[in-house]
């Protein structure tokens, strides 16, 4: 039995440009806004984005298989950084009542008043390395894009 191979749809060079540009942009931006929340609040980008899911909520809360989704993290990373936070008075951990299997993530008083005071430097922050850079149709069709890539990639 003899195997076909077939080549590679190797990236033209503006493929390659675009996806370079991706990775490496968005790597900056990553770190630059986590940055500016260690520097100025000492809170993390993943826990920041951790406490506004939770806000969103009613009653503040959300089960942890969810909110692992929303943050695009593993169910067992989330636990570890739901641990941590735990201790740091950022959330709770609950039971989830309909589900004996279910934890329920629920953002403390203090985690919301370290998310009001965080969030002035967050937004400052994207619209200064993103939102301010791009066009009004430039904005829509990166909104457009990366819907089209959660939409194929999310196994949830």
């Amino acid at each position: 039995m003899t195997s076909v191979s077939t080549e590679p749809r190797w990236l033209s060079p503006a493929e390659m440009r675009a996806w370079r540009a991706y990775v490496i942009g968005s790597e900056l931006l990553r770190q630059q806004l986590n940055r500016e929340l260690q520097e100025r609040h000492q809170i993390a980008l993943a826990d920041y984005e951790v406490l506004v899911r939770l806000s969103e909520q009613p009653e503040g809360r959300m089960r942890m298989s969810h909110l692992a989704g929303q943050v695009a993290s593993s169910k067992s990373r989330l636990s570890h950084q739901i641990a941590r936070m735990e201790k740091s008075g950022l959330v709770t951990r609950l039971n989830c009542p309909d589900d004996a299997r279910g934890v329920i993530a629920e953002i403390t008083p203090r985690g919301l008043e370290i998310l009001r005071t965080a969030a002035p430097t967050h937004v400052e922050g994207v619209r200064e390395h993103l939102v301010d850079l791009m066009t009004e149709d430039e904005q829509t069709v990166v909104a457009a894009l990366f819907e089209r890539v959660i939409a194929h990639l999310d196994l949830s």
